[in-house]
Order: structure tokens, then sequence, then C-alpha cells
């Protein structure tokens, strides 16, 4: 699927794990963020990325998957109604 800078759903309200907040620097979470509306799932495999299309569609759940330069693995979570965005660590889930 072709990606466009252009947003393809609502975020609603981002929230942040205190766990991110404290490991992500704040320009790595903004630039994920703009991934993420954009449709760029990041990392992610190939099945979450599919369900993630489907979902723009349907109305579930979106899921993006992305590290920093540093290498910290991090989650973008936007919820079925798209009311919240959240961004957590792995281990926040």
């Amino acid at each position: 699927m072709v990606r466009s800078n252009r947003p393809r759903f609502s975020l609603g309200m981002i929230l942040a794990t205190r766990n991110a907040l404290e490991q992500l620097p704040q320009h790595e979470m903004q630039r994920a963020l703009a991934r993420h509306l954009a449709g760029d799932w990041g990392d992610c495999c190939p099945a979450d990325a599919e369900a993630n299309d489907a979902a723009l569609l349907n109305g579930d759940r979106l899921l993006s998957v992305y590290h920093t330069a540093d290498q910290i693995k991090f989650w973008i979570i936007t919820v079925a109604d798209r009311s919240a965005t959240n961004i957590l660590l792995p281990e926040d889930y």
C-alpha cells in the first residue's frame, strides 16, 4: 500500500505511559505519531500491518511498532473508536 503524509484517521487524546515519557525522546515520539497517523505502521509484522490497513475501513484498533535511534522499541496504539492514542513500551502493556 502506498503511504502518504495525509492523516488517515483521528488520534483522539494522546497519552503516554510514565515509562515511555522517561525513556523516549520527545522528538522521536512526535515523528512516530506523524508516521502512525499517515498509515506508516513502522516495524510491525506483515500480518499486523494488514490488520491495520483493514482497521482503517472497519474501525478496529491500530498498532504501530517503532524503534528510537538507540533501539528502544515502543508501540503506538489507537483505540478502535479513535478516542485515544497511547504511546508505550512493550513492558508497559
